[in-house]
Formats: C-alpha cells, structure tokens, sequence
C-alpha cells in the first residue's frame, strides 16, 4: 500500500469526422479531425503541470492519438500502452450508421441503455459494463501512489465508472461525455472516488452536446 492516493485521469477522445456527421463509430477507426487535434492540443496545454507516471489508451486511433497529443502538449515524455477493455462498444450490425437509421435500438441506446439488450452482432451497455470495469477496478487495486492517463469512449466511459456514481441507473448523466473531457478518480487503500465528472480545461462555448444533438 502508498502513502499517496492515486489519480486516474480518464479522457474522451477528441471529435472525428465521423462525429460530427452523426455516424455512431463504435469500433470503426477513425482518427482525429483538424477540431479534434486542436482540442486535443488546448486541454493537454492546459494541464501542464501534472505529471503522468502511465499511460493507458483503447487501441483506437482517436483514443491513441488524443493520449499522444495530450501527453505531448502537458510536457509528459511516457510510452502509451494500450488494452482492448478499453474499446468502445461494439455497434455490431449498426456499426456506421446514423442514430436516425437505428431505429429503436438507437432510441434506446440514449433513453434506456441498461435495459435495450445488445446490438445484432455487438455488443450490451452491460457487456462495456463489464469489461472497462474489470480494467478500472484491477488499476485501483494497485494502489500505487501514482497518476495515470486513461484514453478512452464516450460510453466506454460511463460504462467503466458507472459503478462510483451516485446513481448507476442514470447511465448517462444527462449527455454523452464531451470530446476531450475528462472524469478524474482518485483511489487509496483499494477504494476509490469520482471527484470529476466531465470536467474540461478548455472553454465550455467550444463543447458540442451531441447526446442533445442525438
């Protein structure tokens, strides 16, 4: 056991084209856009001061791409590992399409996600559920002391801390994450704390609410 508590700084990737089109991307890898980079660029200047002991990204190139930028941009000269329990969900048949040609599946994916089932071929809420959370709890049982960068998804995020919200029914929060928003955790003796949700260091008139827009 540390003396210190751990920080666990978990991102959403910054925007994609397909973002911005509406396309719901899942697993499809697509890379930042120029709006994605840049905001990439603008929060990792922002935190310059903390220090990152590790890195630990989805192997999506969005994912991947916002670590590296952020880390480069905050001063942090650390390798970036990546693992598969970070991945978005897998949208399975209704990979790449519009939330308006998902029919109820995609209603139900943002009004009622605990209770929709899986997507043909892909994958449940509860399945993400499952698999971020195995990651986030074996991270918090190290209890090492030091500050980590978490790159990850949109729901792969709600997924992985919906277990330290005050209420795991209300998935959502209200809105998807925001590109380049971060949750921020803090464990110590194995337990941990959401102290930060969707918390971001660049200016608020830039965030897209694409739950809303949804």
């Amino acid at each position: 056991m540390n003396d210190e508590a751990m920080k666990i700084y978990i991102i959403r990737h910054g925007e994609t084209a397909l973002n911005v089109k509406g396309v719901m991307q899942g697993r499809i890898d697509e890379p930042l856009n120029q709006s994605g980079r840049d905001l990439a660029a603008v929060t990792g200047r922002a935190i310059k001061g903390i220090r990152f002991d590790n890195c630990v990204s989805s192997p999506l190139l969005r994912a991947v791409e916002t670590a590296k930028t952020v880390l480069t941009e905050s001063g942090n000269s650390i390798p970036i590992v990546t693992d598969e329990r970070l991945l978005e969900i897998d949208f399975g048949d209704m990979e790449g399409k519009k939330l308006s040609d998902m029919g109820e599946a995609g209603r139900a994916f943002f009004t009622a996600p605990l209770d929709f089932g899986r997507f043909p071929n892909g994958e449940s809420v509860y399945d993400v559920c499952e698999r971020t959370q195995d990651f986030i709890k074996e991270l918090i049982a190290k209890d090492d002391g030091k500050t980590y960068l978490i790159s990850t998804h949109g729901c792969a995020m709600r997924a992985m801390l919906n277990f330290l919200t005050d209420d795991p029914s209300d998935f959502w929060r209200g809105h998807a994450p925001y590109n380049c928003s971060f949750c921020i955790v803090e464990a110590k003796g194995g337990s941990a704390a959401l102290t930060d949700i969707d918390k971001v260091y660049y200016d608020r008139a830039l965030i897209v609410d694409r739950f809303k827009k949804a």
